[in-house]
This record gives structure tokens, sequence and C-alpha cells, in this order.
């Protein structure tokens, strides 16, 4: 069943994908540009959220667990894998290409292992690390079965800087082997000229012999061109950023030519950095089976939006959704693990926006906002805190102190431990929110569990807005593009 992964890729990959169960997979890694990205919410009004949150951060650096993942290489790679990382070290040195190198390595070789014998992979990256990749690629996938070096051609404003624009991103395709069976469908076809038809247009018709046995001569006839293959130079536009739901998002036209190319329906794609999902959509859309793996609760959360919003799917229905927590001891279990991750996942559970950065500083005593109607052309906020640990009736009394400082409406308190009666009666004491225009009382103070979370359980407020950007529903004709 198609599924949605979160947790390290590499973890995963080991974990639940197969040897060579995989068709097709698109890759689309963190370059090393050394730039922070940050997730794209919104505010009601529709207008951009000043509040971001940072999605990934793509900087690499030479560390203790860099040097574990490098010896992890060497104890069980290829050799030949082993004798190239070694060149690297000694030609790039411990810095931060080496280290990207070295995650980059370890997962090459687990989706090596998962890709089937006709399968292929395109590796997405850019020109500041795509001449090392190669290299990576070559070594393990094999030099004679490199396909093409795809360059991804685009627009975007003049940078000013004392070189010529960078305009295009590398996009490397490899297949697993040179057999005759590997998918590969002509997509796409190029636009045809009057003498590039004229070559690929007519075709010399024998029309065989008369009654007698006689040769008939052969005629030129003109038939309907098969057109021009496509080349590895692709113009395809950018997502305009005012457009994208994540950073680095890429154009569902650039997917969709992958899939289309190398895959049929009902094959499985499988993108292990897969972001926003724009792969996971192209999948669903082109009737192929996928696989998504990401690192964060943010980007996991933003994809379940999306085949919510574009194909009516939902979680644990039409697709599952592994490694997140199932019950309370998953949700302890990702509390201690990573206390960040845990508040995102919890806001999640009840589509709040969450809010500041996972680094130190003051504490505004807001996780999350929850956003929602009460008449028509406004919106009203309620103030979301999470707690993994221990709560008093202090954590009611401070969250309903920020409430009253932020002009909220409400306030909500997500709990992993149970609240105590003291708690229960501060939040009691609170009173309503009274909304007008549905005509009913909402309590002001809410405290929900997270096993009620999990057992459904949703604050009880007017209808709640989106937090993220929404993505337009799939249009019906976009069913039928396999070629």
């Amino acid at each position: 069943m198609n599924t949605l992964y979160y947790g390290d890729n590499l973890e995963i990959l080991r974990k639940y994908i197969k040897d060579e169960s995989v068709d097709l997979i698109y890759l689309d890694p963190p370059f090393k540009s050394n730039t922070d990205y940050n997730l794209l919410f919104k505010e009601p009004n529709g207008k951009p959220s000043q509040a971001q949150i940072t999605a990934f951060e793509d900087t690499w650096h030479w560390t203790q667990e860099t040097e574990r993942t490098y010896q992890a290489i060497v104890e069980s790679a290829p050799a030949k894998v082993i004798e190239m990382m070694q060149a690297f070290r000694n030609f790039v040195g411990l810095n931060d290409m080496m280290a990207y190198l070295t995650m980059m390595c370890i997962r090459l070789v687990e989706l090596h292992r998962v890709l089937a014998p006709t399968g292929s992979i395109y590796l997405h990256c850019d020109p500041t690390a795509s001449h090392y990749l190669k290299l990576v690629m070559d070594t393990i996938f094999g030099k004679k079965n490199f396909r093409n070096e795809i360059l991804w051609h685009y627009r975007k404003w003049p940078s000013g800087q004392w070189q010529f624009q960078r305009n295009h991103d590398v996009i490397l395709f490899f297949s697993k082997t040179d057999s005759k069976e590997r998918v590969f469908n002509q997509v796409d076809l190029m636009e045809r000229t009057a003498s590039t038809l004229k070559r690929f247009g007519k075709h010399r018709i024998v029309s065989g012999h008369d009654d007698s046995g006689k040769r008939v001569p052969s005629a030129m006839l003109e038939e309907e061109s098969l057109g021009v293959p496509l080349d590895d130079v692709w113009d395809i536009g950018r997502v305009p950023p005012i457009k994208q739901l994540f950073p680095t998002q890429k154009p569902e036209k650039l997917l969709s030519r992958i899939i289309r190319a190398s895959s049929n329906e009902n094959q499985v794609i499988l993108d292990p950095f897969c972001g926003c999902g724009t792969a996971i959509v192209e999948a669903q859309k082109l009737r192929r089976q996928w696989l998504g793996i990401d690192i964060t609760c943010l980007a996991t959360n933003l994809i379940k939006g999306r085949l919510r919003d574009m194909f009516g799917m939902e979680s644990g229905k039409d697709y599952l959704v592994e490694c997140e927590p199932k019950d309370l001891t998953g949700a302890r279990e990702l509390a201690q693990s990573d206390r960040y991750q845990f508040q995102w996942w919890a806001l999640s559970l009840i589509h709040a926006k969450p809010y500041a950065e996972k680094k130190k500083g003051a504490d505004t005593g807001i996780d999350g906002y929850l956003y929602f109607s009460d008449e028509k052309g406004a919106y009203k906020t309620a103030i979301v805190q999470v707690k993994s640990g221990n709560v008093s009736v202090k954590d009611v009394r401070d969250l309903s102190h920020v409430v009253t400082r932020e002009h909220a409406e409400m306030g909500v308190l997500l709990t992993l431990n149970t609240p105590t009666a003291a708690m229960k009666k501060e939040a009691a004491g609170m009173g309503f929110y009274e909304s007008k225009h549905f005509r009913r009382e909402y309590p002001k103070f809410q405290l929900i569990t997270i096993d009620q979370l999990l057992g459904g359980a949703k604050p009880l407020t007017p209808p709640v807005f989106r937090i993220y950007r929404q993505a337009q529903q799939a249009e019906s004709e976009q069913l039928d593009l396999a070629e």
C-alpha cells in the first residue's frame, strides 16, 4: 500500500524497504548550499505568515556521527566504494563537502539495493556537488549504467554576481542494469520544424506486387510523424515563491516527465527526501504506487494535507503512515528522542500552526496557533501549548496569562500526562467563548491529552482554517497523462 514514512531515510530503507522492490527512485537531497529553508505557512487572510519555521538546515559538518558513518561504509560497502571514499577523504579532506558525500554515499548504497533490475534512479543536485556525486553514482551503479546528465533549465532574477547567471540544476539519470527490459518511455516529444518533419514524418512504403507478380515500385507517402525524442536539456519553469508549499519545491511538470519516462502504471516510485511530496502527488496522478520518506513531522504533515486537498485521501484509510506515534507509548518515545518533533506532531493532530524556531531564546509561552472562523471575513485565535512532561495547575494559569496578553479568544493545552483535578477545575473556571455567529458557547480554556487526540478528540471551536498553503485540487484530466 502507498506509504509515507517519518524518520531518517537510512534507517527506513534498512528496516522497511525490501531488496529490488522499487521500480523508480527520484531523490532531491539537500545540495549543501549552506542555507536554512523555512516552511511556508499562511495567515487566515491568505497572506504569508511572518512567523516561519526552519524546515531543514542545508548545512553539513564533519562530526563524530559523520566519522561513524564513514566507518560503516568502510566496514560494509563494496570494495570499489570503499576505495572511492578513501580517495575522496584524501583529496577533499575532512570538511563540509566530505560530510555531505559521506551522508549521500551510504544512502545511495541502500538505494541501489532496493532498486529493481529494470529500474532507474534520478538524482537531483546542483553544480556545487554534482561532479562529486557523478563519481559516487558511477562507482555504486556502474559507469555503463549512466544514461543522462539532464539539465533542468529555468529562469530567475539576475543575481548581480561577477559571473554568468546560474539557471540550471543537474539530474543524474542511471539505470540499475543495462537490460533491454528496463522501463523507458518516450514522452513529451519535441516540437517539429518543417525540415525535421520531412526527416521524421515521411516513410518509404513498398506497395508490393500486382496480380501477375510483377513488382510495383515503392512510393513516398506522407504519414503522421511520431515526433522527435526529447533531449537532455529541459526548459521547465520553477514554482514561483508565492505558490510554493515548501522551500526548494520542484514543479509538477518536471516530476511528471520523470515518472512517465521511467515507470509504468502500478509500478512503485520511491522518494527518500520527499519534502512537500511533489513526486508522491505526481505518482498518485499517474496511477503509480509510491513510498515517501522525510525526517521532519513538518514535511509529513504538509504531505498529508496536500493528499487530502488534491485527492480527498486520508491517512490510515487511503495510505499508510509509518513511524509516527500511533499510541501513547510511541508518543512518549518521540517526546524523549526529539522534543520539537513531538511538539510539531502534537500540533498537527489538531491542525494548529507551529510557532517559533527550534532555537534557544525567550519563551513566549506559545507553541502554536489555531485559527477559526466565527464571522464572514474575520478569524479568531486560540493559543496552543504542548507539554510532554509533568503538568500542574500552574501551567493552566500561565497559558491563561498568555491568552490575555495576546488578546486571543481561547487557550488549548495539549498534555502527554493526565491533567490533575486542580487543573481541570482551574480550566473550567475560565468560562466560555460565546460565538454569536454559531449561537453556541465553547470552553475558553481546553485541556486535551495526547491519548484523547489519538482517540479522535479535537478542540471544541468553530470551523478551523488550514495553516499550510493549500494545494489545488487535482483535475480529472490529469489522471490520463501516461504515455
